[in-house]
């Protein structure tokens, strides 16, 4: 089943990398996706993949800071307010 626009793609390293172009703490990105820091931790410390809807709103709540996700390498993007950047994954 598809139409999530591949939000379920989201890699523990893109998710570290995003957090480090916002200058986000686990505690940050967890409360921006109303997930536990836990949940963060394990998810990037590849302990275990959240599942699908979970994933969605970590990539979400990412998305919502300004970063972009694409198949490019890693950018970070020139904004005012500088919040915001590009994650690229291999696999997208």
């Amino acid at each position: 089943m598809t139409g999530d626009g591949g939000l379920r793609n989201l890699t523990a390293e893109q998710s570290r990398a995003a957090r480090g172009l916002l200058n986000w703490s686990r505690v940050r990105l967890g409360a921006k996706s109303n997930l536990s820091e836990d949940t963060i931790r394990e998810f990037e410390n590849g302990g275990r993949i959240p599942g699908p809807s979970n994933l969605t709103r970590i990539r979400q709540a990412l998305e919502a800071a300004g970063v972009v996700f694409t198949s490019g390498a890693p950018s970070l993007t020139n904004l005012s307010e500088g919040e915001a950047g590009v994650i690229g994954s291999n696999e997208m």
